[in-house]
């Protein structure tokens, strides 16, 4: 599937969870360790907000700063709505993909920050249905998109942090792909 198409599809499946929280929901703990509700849709909307800028050329610094002056959106689901826009807009540029990105983390080339941001929308709808107690289930052609992602960085998941432990290694390789997928990134569905 073609990387745009999939950050439309994981972008969806976020939003769809979004809308679905409630009042009361907020303070609900998440898969991500120590994150509630609202840290982890703070996350997704300073993640968007800081892809659309690194699309576009920002400076590490200038991302740095993207992250550190966020704060809580009074309406989560339009903030988070007008920064994919942002996002999604700034990634179809004619040349976004084969430029620079100057994440915190390190230069990366558009096509791989376009990746990490299919899978954060992906799998941070999967812990917010989690979360909330919705349906949990990914489209089977999004599944695909993000373990294309993350199936050659397995070996090194542990070592990096950025899934926590990684894969628990408990998960037969018959296993669906959802549950292979999530449990990779940590997640013990």
């Amino acid at each position: 599937m073609d990387q745009l198409a999939a950050l439309g599809i994981a972008r969806s499946e976020f939003d769809r969870r979004l809308r679905a929280v409630g009042p009361g929901d907020w303070d609900r703990p998440t898969p991500c360790e120590g994150w509630t509700v609202r840290d982890l849709v703070q996350h997704v909307v300073t993640g968007s907000n800081m892809a659309a800028s690194l699309f576009a050329g920002c400076s590490t610094a200038e991302a740095v700063a993207l992250h550190d002056d966020a704060t809580f959106p009074e309406d989560p689901v339009a903030a988070f709505n007008q920064v994919a826009d942002a996002a999604a807009r700034a990634a179809a540029v004619d040349g976004a993909m084969e430029g620079t990105c100057h994440h915190p983390a390190g230069d990366f080339p558009g096509h791989v920050m376009l990746g990490f941001l299919v899978g954060d929308y992906a799998l941070h709808a999967w812990d917010l249905a989690r979360a909330i107690g919705a349906d949990e289930t990914l489209p089977e052609n999004l599944v695909e998109a993000v373990w294309a992602e993350v199936e050659p960085l397995i070996p090194m998941i542990p070592q990096i942090g950025v899934y926590g432990a990684g894969p628990s290694g408990t998960v037969p390789d018959d296993a669906p792909l959802q549950t292979r997928l999530l449990d990779a990134t940590g997640r013990r569905p």
